[in-house]
């Protein structure tokens, strides 16, 4: 028995909902008006379900029960326990990022006590405690295998009541190093804006309070959203995790540098006086509306975190008294309907490309874009970051049209390891190859699969690019570059496929190469990538010969220049890369077999 079926069945046993040798007996489990008794082991005598009741109508199980939340206490601490034993490298990683984490709590935590009496420290505070509680909520929807107690359908068969299961599961949430980090920040706080002896009795309400708000906040997000979770889309929004902590990054940096420009902290104090009414970020405002005397202020701020906890119970509870008693129909509303318009789509979609094998590749390589997990994140991320990069640079003012070219780049990079998304499904490709011309068809259509979002795109985010910077005059030289730049990695991306193919895990969102194989990655990727670099260098020396000379008039010659070039680039670089597809193909099976 695992650790978790093993801790369920201890909660089971200890409540009096499950025993016995022979099935499932007990005077709280399962039973009609009089008690009833069955050949294979099940009997009662009451008429509800459970030692702590079951969940639904019905009497309740014997007063004497023992409380559930020590037994999922010691359940979370069980599954902590062996999934680390699981692995060495599963424990290094988990002591490394424990150690990161306290390190990173303990300099938040001295740093907001150094900012006791700054003019700015209520500022601070009441939107740190915002964006934790928007870190707590948006999380879970991102990393639902990251706590397993998370997924309260594992406890749908055990006969346990509402309200006892949510009480258990808050206090098991506690447990663990996000609630660690939290309590921390909450902490350093109530340190930075509490003054005087009122300050500190409503801090001892507030810290908890924060606490308790952000993770029944996580939790009733999880429950009410477990269906989607644990599907096939879930899995797709867990793949993409990567990408929010990505645009964060960018976000927190240009907030940074815009809030420089304004002034420092004091622009953001308007935001945080509408900020300090929203809990629980309005627990730690409570606080300081104290420490300013402001104490029906300070009370109402309470009362409205209060509020708020009770309110997330609430829709907690009724989540998860409807995912445990409802049937899951997720899957079975409208299935034929989707189908219907799934092959509509397909069938339109078919009408537009040409005829033949080339129709075919692009289908398949269009269809892997929009379902398969790993590809779908690698294109995302790839749309979103090159679109980020260039806007953002040039909403900051320090900019330039050139930065367009990011997006070609990234799109490009698509273009690398074609064979390794096949998996080992590659080889019912490989038997449609037959001959030089059989590759050289089956990478045209890839690469024509991957133009069809590439160019537009590129053109857009070039264009956008030229809008904010009011540079139009460049636009055309600008997409001359994208364009070449797309072509080049094209050309190097069907040959390193070719030459170095890797496979691509498909049981982990987050392993993007095999176990021995990141050599070949870093080669194909960024030796492509050099080499992309090298084939543009004619266009990129035309463009800077134009502009020393001062022949700003004729820079609209790079346009159809390279948009020409790398025509020409992409279609050498297939032609190059077919012979030794077509010569390798068991070794590209081989490769991009080991995930």
């Amino acid at each position: 028995m695992s650790a978790p079926d093993g801790a369920m069945a201890a909660a089971a046993g200890a409540s009096g909902g499950v025993s016995g040798a022979g099935g499932v007996t007990g005077t709280g489990g399962i039973a009609g008006d009089g008690g009833v008794t069955r050949a294979d082991g099940v009997t009662g005598t009451d008429a509800g379900i459970g030692a702590g009741g079951g969940i639904g109508a019905g009497g309740g199980g014997p007063r004497n029960a023992p409380s559930l939340t020590p037994i999922f206490v010691r359940l979370k601490l069980a599954l902590l326990r062996n999934g680390l034993r699981q692995s060495s490298g599963r424990t290094a990683a988990y002591v490394v990022s424990a150690v990161f984490a306290l390190l990173i709590a303990a300099g938040q935590l001295l740093g907001l006590v150094l900012l006791r009496g700054n003019d700015h420290a209520g500022t601070v505070v009441v939107l740190l405690t915002a964006v934790l509680a928007v870190g707590w909520a948006v999380m879970p929807l991102f990393f639902p295998g990251g706590d397993e107690t998370l997924d309260p359908t594992r406890l749908v068969m055990l006969p346990l009541r509402p309200r006892p299961l949510v009480r258990a599961l808050l206090v098991a949430s506690l447990v663990g190093l996000g609630p660690l980090f939290s309590l921390c920040l909450a902490l350093g706080s109530v340190i930075a804006v509490g003054h005087g002896a009122a300050a500190v009795a409503v801090a001892v309400l507030a810290v908890p309070l924060a606490l308790l708000i952000c993770v029944a906040l996580a939790r009733a997000v999880a429950t009410a959203n477990i269906r989607l979770l644990t599907s096939r889309k879930g899995r797709d929004l867990a793949v993409l995790s990567g990408l929010v902590v990505a645009v964060g990054i960018q976000v927190v940096n240009f907030g940074a540098q815009r809030l420089g420009d304004a002034g420092g902290l004091s622009a953001l104090d308007p935001t945080a006086s509408v900020v300090r009414w929203v809990p629980p970020a309005s627990a730690i405002g409570a606080v300081d509306s104290v420490s300013e005397g402001a104490y029906g202020a300070a009370g109402a701020q309470l009362l409205l975190s209060a509020g708020a906890l009770a309110a997330l119970l609430y829709a907690w509870q009724r989540s998860l008294v409807k995912l445990m008693t409802a049937p899951d129909g997720s899957t079975l509303a409208a299935a034929e309907p989707s189908r219907k318009k799934s092959a509509s789509a397909v069938g339109r979609l078919s009408r537009l490309l040409p005829e033949g094998r080339t129709a075919t590749v692009m289908r398949r390589s269009l269809r892997y874009v929009w379902r398969d997990p790993k590809t779908k994140a690698a294109w995302v991320t790839s749309l979103a970051i090159g679109l980020i990069a260039p806007l953002f640079n040039a909403l900051q003012g320090r900019g330039t049209i050139y930065f367009a070219c990011f997006a070609a780049g990234m799109l490009g990079i698509q273009m690398y390891n074609q064979f390794g998304q096949d998996t080992s499904a590659f080889w019912m490709v490989a038997q449609t190859i037959s001959s030089t011309r059989d590759a050289y068809l089956e990478l045209r259509g890839r690469a024509l699969a991957l133009l069809v979002i590439s160019m537009p795109y590129s053109a857009l985010v070039t264009v956008a690019t030229a809008a904010l910077l009011g540079d139009w005059g460049s636009l055309l030289e600008a997409l001359g570059l994208s364009f070449a730049l797309l072509g080049a990695m094209l050309a190097t991306g069907a040959v390193a496929s070719a030459r170095f193919p890797y496979s691509i895990p498909q049981d982990s969102a987050y392993k993007n190469v095999a176990p021995g194989q990141a050599g070949l990655a870093w080669i194909s990727i960024f030796g492509g990538m050099l080499g992309a670099a090298l084939l543009c260098a004619p266009v990129i020396a035309l463009t800077i010969w134009l502009h020393v000379v001062d022949a700003d008039g004729w820079t609209w010659l790079l346009f159809p220049v390279g948009t020409v070039y790398g025509a020409l680039m992409g279609v050498l670089g297939l032609r190059l890369a077919a012979p030794r597809t077509a010569a390798r193909l068991p070794e590209i099976l081989t490769a991009v077999s080991k995930g």
